[in-house]
């Protein structure tokens, strides 16, 4: 009995080490769960189901690279009613798997002759990563990927983009209105793409997280906005997250061809997560994917001739790529993981190009700036009177932080006018924006000395967007100045849904002195258009960035 017992602890302690060995290889050792398990993966022919191993599964039609199902914990997260998916379907694809290191990574690849849609995953992970490459522009709509969750489960959305409960369209297909005269769409409460970096949908234990990823394939700029959310649209009861990666949505430029990405869709029990590391995917063959040691990276050491009330951006974009950094309040930025060409470098005072400069990024290498003088600040200019102040955007102006939040007809805004505004007034008296269906005329009263009356001077009037070739028609003192020509703008909507950001343009008008008067003066300023209005405010419209009159 002795010696079986002693046989027995022999073999009680020599399981115990093994135990303790697996568990210190497997908590201990960054990584080494990895290939100590495969990650799953089911091909049933017409689908392939992906086992996470850590509480995540997730369905790939293979027909046409659907997800048609999205499991956490047992929970199903996607829509009953239409599958998440790259644009608005690929319609049909050549669906293929495989995995990598020792099977505890799996790529899917959904392949059509201009598209190319990955899924990639990894054992114990709940992400599922994601990259689009392109040839072309897509014949399938825009290229957009859009999750589309249960609304049941994933209750808890931004609520400017959340549709529950409203009382129907107010403007086209997409922006709501409410019993409380409150408006929503999926356009409003949403991001600048420089300022994209992980945001989600939550519920009871849970919550559906996108990694915007790099938008450098994308076009627009920094300060571009687009689609993020949208929950129970009529036609589609589902909560929606979407990572729009080139849209007609205010559309500035043309469009760019390549991998876009990667981005991620990260589950959790509800909490934020951080962005996830992209690195890993270097390794997977993916089309267009370009690595860390063939690109380079652009210092700037800093700028002269800075605002300090105004954050400063740097942006590079060329036929290629887009980039952008933040500058220090010193000027100073560093731009990395650039694509190696050369780039149109401008500097923006808030969102208006002060800087320009071409610049060449090598492989390997970083490209050192020295400190640059901003020449191109139309602040710097001696003035008479400035209403406003030249950064690009109507931010100051009255009612003008509402665009990106909600419908300029929305009651909590406050009213457009038309208004008289006197100069030297505060700024948030001044409308943002010139509706010719709304809000016209804008009158401006102010006064002149005898000796400026006695001279010619220049009117200079600005704007960030417009919309029916809106563009400002002015008398100063019952004359008439000269009308000008329709700046070049996108040719979508822009301040009704959710973005005052066009293209800055500038009119200037020379005034004669016996258009002056000693004393006090009044200019009014309508929109003109060759085309008809089609509501009070989808009419011949522009937003200000500012106006003045130079000595």
């Amino acid at each position: 009995m002795k010696i079986k017992s002693s046989n027995a602890l022999q073999r009680l302690a020599i399981s115990l080490i093994f135990v303790i060995i697996i568990t210190l290889a497997t908590n201990l050792v960054p990584g080494t769960y990895v290939h100590a398990a495969s990650i799953g993966v089911t091909d049933n022919g017409s689908t392939i189901v992906v086992t996470s191993g850590a509480g995540l599964i997730y369905t790939i039609n293979k027909t046409n690279g659907d997800m048609t199902s999205c499991k956490l914990n047992g929970t199903e997260l996607n829509g009953t009613n239409k599958a998440s998916q790259i644009s608005s379907g690929l319609g049909s694809a050549t669906v293929t798997w495989t995995t990598f290191s020792s099977g505890a990574t799996v790529l899917i690849t959904c392949a059509t002759s201009t598209l190319t849609q990955y899924y990639a995953s990894k054992y114990g992970s709940n992400i599922i990563y994601m990259g689009t490459y392109i040839t072309e522009e897509p014949s399938v709509g825009e290229l957009r990927y859009i999750f589309r969750g249960n609304m049941d489960v994933l209750t808890s959305v931004p609520k400017n983009s959340n549709l529950s409960g409203n009382s129907g369209t107010i403007e086209s297909t997409d922006v709501y209105g409410f019993s409380t005269g409150y408006t929503a769409s999926k356009y409003y409460g949403n991001d600048q793409t420089k300022d994209l970096n992980i945001k989600g949908a939550t519920g009871s234990n849970v919550g559906v997280f996108m990694a915007y990823g790099s938008h450098e394939t994308g076009s627009g700029g920094p300060f571009q906005r687009d689609i993020q959310f949208q929950r129970a649209y009529p036609d589609n009861m589902n909560t929606e997250i979407t990572n729009y990666l080139n849209s007609t949505h205010a559309k500035t430029e043309d469009f760019r061809t390549g991998l876009f990405g990667p981005y991620a869709l990260v589950f959790t029990t509800g909490s934020t997560p951080s962005v996830p590391d992209f690195s890993w995917m270097s390794s997977l063959g993916l089309k267009g994917y370009v690595a860390s040691s063939s690109r380079g990276q652009v210092v700037l050491n800093g700028l002269s001739g800075m605002d300090t009330n105004y954050t400063y951006t740097i942006g590079f974009a060329n036929t290629t790529a887009q980039y952008w950094a933040t500058t220090s309040s010193s000027g100073v930025a560093t731009c990395p993981n650039m694509k190696v060409g050369t780039y149109t470098m401008q500097v923006y005072k808030g969102e208006i190009a002060v800087y320009t400069e071409n610049v060449t990024v090598t492989a390997g290498s970083t490209t050192t700036l020295n400190t640059r003088t901003i020449t191109g600040d139309p602040s710097t200019n001696s003035t008479i009177w400035r209403i406003g102040d030249w950064d690009g955007t109507p931010l100051e102006f009255l009612s003008g932080k509402t665009f990106q939040l909600r419908h300029p007809s929305d009651v909590r805004n406050s009213s457009w006018g038309p208004v008289t505004y006197a100069v030297g007034s505060s700024t948030n008296k001044f409308p943002a924006a010139q509706f010719r269906g709304a809000n016209s005329p804008t009158t401006v009263t102010f006064t002149l000395t005898s000796t400026q009356a006695s001279a010619a001077h220049t009117l200079k009037l600005g704007i960030t967007t417009a919309y029916n070739n809106g563009r400002p028609s002015v008398t100063i003192n019952g004359h008439a100045l000269t009308d000008p020509v329709a700046s070049t703008q996108p040719r979508e909507r822009t301040l009704t849904v959710g973005t005052y950001r066009g293209n800055n343009a500038n009119f200037t008008w020379s005034i004669p002195s016996s258009d002056f008067v000693t004393g006090s003066n009044t200019i009014t300023i309508t929109p003109i258009s060759g085309s008809s209005d089609t509501s009070t405010y989808l009419s011949a419209s522009f937003a200000y960035d500012c106006v003045e009159l130079e000595n």
